[in-house]
């Protein structure tokens, strides 16, 4: 893929797990905050928790997490039957990916968690 702004640092990562936690609205702001902390990045918008896509389609039944960062955003998606989770993070800022994924898997108790740089 060709580099539009090759001057613009960007970083993406999405992490994907399998977890063993009961999933609330607060251990998902606890992990948004917590992993804002972890990477030193700035907070403009606090988490916000919704469980609105099962009301379409009850398969997605689970939660939706976003978080707006001055360095960028991370977004969160669970998927309460097959206790799964995506985790979607861009930043203009650089950050280790073995640490997030680390954070993640401990943070969830997954049994197995894969991610992947772009």
């Amino acid at each position: 893929m060709k580099d539009l702004a090759p001057n613009i640092f960007r970083q993406r990562l999405i992490i994907e797990g399998l977890y063993k936690i009961e999933i609330t609205p607060l251990k998902l702001e606890e992990f948004m905050r917590t992993l804002s902390e972890l990477l030193e990045m700035t907070i403009i918008y606090e988490p916000i928790v919704k469980n609105l896509a099962e009301n379409i389609n009850p398969i997605h039944k689970g939660f939706e997490c976003v978080m707006i960062w001055a360095e960028s955003g991370v977004s969160l998606y669970t998927w309460e039957l097959e206790k799964f989770f995506t985790i979607d993070i861009y930043s203009c800022k650089k950050y280790d990916i073995d640490t997030v994924a680390n954070f993640a898997k401990d943070h969830f108790y997954a049994t197995e968690v894969v991610f992947k740089s772009i």
